[in-house]
């Protein structure tokens, strides 16, 4: 046996490889500094007021405004300020409430169970809605937690208000950093998708092209997300943001032009190449065109002649602020009525907010009544555990838990021991500045990292407060090996739904939004193409998400998911094929029949119930002529391999 077939036959299963994998972050050295000076800055603040670190109410206002700069420091992620604002005012809000309702968290009793179960419920409710939310809802049950166990000379009141000027104190810092950072994110996030653009062009007829294709639709949703969400909440910028939206609508051509030439794997004019790469840096540092636009093509394939006018329309729109100004579509800001049916189907109407809210509960009020009668020295860090571990929000349950439960051993080993070995002086706040400066950095690797210098932060800083004798070690890794097993058992292996990859329901709105494309790209106004393609796009990226999510599981969750790879590649080859036969028809060829039209869409209807009853497969041909036969031909792929890759088959 070779060495390369040994190792093969050693290699570890690709769960385990998703699970371990830490993908190697650049070193974010401004937020490194800001992080190292914001976190320990209160407590350095009591430490000298204090004239060193004595158990006292300086310390315990220090401990409380580092808290609160910890909170408010981890919440902003890069993006717009006004989403960094967002999550700085979610965490803040919330965990001002998790310390409030904390108070009412302790002692013995059924009291403190059902205030943790309601609280977990509330949390993981409001964590559906956005990503601000969810952070506030992990704050909220963080501080319910410490404020359930952490005793301090301060009155409620005092800690409450320390905690808020330590978070205003981060919040200036942020607001400072992001006053010396001149990049626009949103014009960025549109410089994105042009540079996209030009990478496929020039990935045509490589290896990469099919990866360069995902990479422009995942930049071309986040940009009409930044961009929309922008422009319906900022009335201060609404004429450049209208001018961005209307950028990207004008861009549409040019990214089925892209599409199109990549499938037909015809090679783009290093000139168009080049324009579109200078567009992007026009786009990025906000400055004007050069004089030199490519120069209409009436030769060539339909493909390469779709992308030269594709390039030439948005050179145009670029070029002169009214025709971005024209060019963009008012986007329909739903009324309040609306808002709040939205606000119902993602938090009480869903089943998935539902179990998960169940799931939290239980598993929160497991880790409260393990914290009244267990004999443990720090009964709160169970409830913190748990509530770190079983973060409020919907990813790989497994994944998580592992990952975070290995980080926080290693980092409740790592502070412990530096609480052994360090006096209680300034020692103290250079090693939680070294550990709070590194926070950035691990957060763009993965949740295991992060917590493994997260945990002597928080370590650090509470015992400060109240020192720890004899055992330190032995208690914090007791402590945290019940709360990871609380949430492996109660949180994951006891719900039936963890144990299967339930793909099905992303795959059914895949095949409806593609049914919706179709018919917009064959009966459809341009504007309404745009708009379903978007759609069509948007919903593969979905179940791309979804199935990256189940391949991080264990057997037999991962393997299943597996299978259906190859059902989400042939689906997005379908989807190039409408768009390869909307460029065809710009080309001069004849419309399709509609009559085959109809056809086609009833088989991708088809293809959504055979998702559903998982049916057997058959040799069934859709007969479809002209720009229709290649998406007839993806068509039948697609539904051949739903049809033998259903888990009813697979099973068996």
């Amino acid at each position: 046996m070779t060495e390369d077939v040994r190792a093969r036959s050693f290699r570890a299963p690709a769960w385990l490889e998703e699970l371990v994998r830490t993908t190697p972050p650049p070193i974010p050295w401004r937020d490194v500094v800001r992080f190292a000076v914001t976190v320990p800055a209160p407590l350095t603040l009591a430490v000298i007021v204090s004239g060193g670190v004595e158990p006292g109410p300086v310390l315990g206002a220090g401990v409380f405004g580092t808290t609160g700069a910890l909170a408010a420091t981890l919440a902003p992620q890069p993006g717009p300020l006004r989403d960094q604002l967002r999550r700085i005012a979610a965490a803040i809000t919330f965990g001002g409430i998790g310390l409030v309702a904390g108070q009412y968290a302790t002692g013995g009793g059924w009291l403190p169970v059902v205030v943790i179960a309601l609280l977990s419920v509330v949390a993981a409710l409001i964590s559906a809605v956005n990503a601000a939310l969810s952070l506030g809802a992990l704050q909220l049950l963080v501080y319910t937690a410490l404020a359930s166990g952490l005793v301090t000379p301060l009155p409620g009141i005092a800690e409450l208000a320390f905690f808020l000027a330590g978070a205003a104190w981060a919040t200036l810092t942020t607001l400072i950093q992001a006053r010396t950072e001149a990049q626009d994110p949103d014009r960025t996030s549109v410089a994105v998708v042009f540079t996209r653009i030009a990478e496929l062009l020039d990935a045509i007829g490589t290896p990469r092209a099919e990866e360069s294709r995902r990479a422009l639709t995942t930049a071309l949703n986040a940009a009409y997300d930044r961009v929309i969400r922008s422009r319906s909440r900022s009335a201060g910028r609404s004429k450049e943001l209208s001018e961005l939206a209307g950028v990207l609508n004008a861009a549409a051509p040019l990214v089925e032009g892209a599409v199109a030439a990549a499938r037909a794997e015809d090679p783009a004019d290093p000139e168009d190449v080049a324009a579109v790469h200078e567009l992007a840096a026009a786009l990025r540092d906000d400055r004007e065109l050069g004089e030199d636009r490519p120069a209409a093509l009436d030769t060539g394939s339909p493909a390469r002649r779709a992308v030269r006018h594709g390039v030439r329309l948005v050179w145009n729109v670029v070029g002169d602020p009214e025709e971005r100004a024209g060019a963009a579509t008012s986007s329909v800001v739903p009324d309040r009525r609306t808002r709040l049916r939205e606000l119902i189907d993602r938090t009480l109407a869903s089943g998935e907010s539902r179990a998960f809210a169940v799931r939290l509960a239980l598993c929160m009020s497991i880790a409260e009544i393990a914290r009244q009668y267990l004999p443990i020295q720090r009964p709160y860090w169970v409830l913190l555990t748990v509530a770190i571990v079983l973060k409020p929000d919907f990813g790989s349950v497994f994944t998580r838990a592992v990952q975070r439960g290995a980080g926080t051993l290693i980092g409740v080993l790592l502070g412990s021991a530096l609480l052994a070995v360090l006096p209680r002086d300034a020692w103290v706040l250079a090693a939680m500045a070294l550990a709070a400066g590194l926070l950035p950095w691990a957060r763009g690797a993965n949740f295991g990292l992060f917590s493994v210098f997260q945990t002597p932060v928080i370590i650090l800083l509470l015992d400060l407060t109240v020192p720890s004798g004899p055992g330190l070690v032995g208690a914090r890794l007791t402590d945290t090996l019940i709360g990871c097993a609380i949430v492996l058992v109660f949180g994951y292996l006891l719900w039936p739904q963890t144990w299967r990859a339930p793909l099905d329901e992303a795959l059914r709105d895949a095949a409806v939004a593609l049914d919706a494309f179709v018919e917009a790209a064959f009966t459809g106004s341009d504007a309404e193409r745009r708009r379903a393609r978007r759609r069509n796009y948007r919903a593969l990226t979905e179940l791309q998400t979804q199935l990256q999510r189940r391949l991080a599981e264990p057997p037999p969750i991962s393997n299943r998911a597996a299978a259906w790879w190859p059902v989400i590649v042939q689906l997005e080859r379908t989807s190039d094929a409408v768009t390869e036969a909307v460029i065809a028809r710009r080309g001069g060829e004849p419309a399709p029949d509609l009559a085959q039209v109809a056809v086609l869409r009833r088989a991708i209807r088809r293809l959504e119930q055979d998702v559903q009853a998982h049916s057997a497969p058959d040799d069934a041909e859709i007969l479809a002529d002209g720009v229709l036969a290649p998406v007839a031909r993806e068509v039948d792929a697609a539904r051949r391999l739903v049809r033998e890759n259903a888990p009813g088959r697979r099973d068996r």
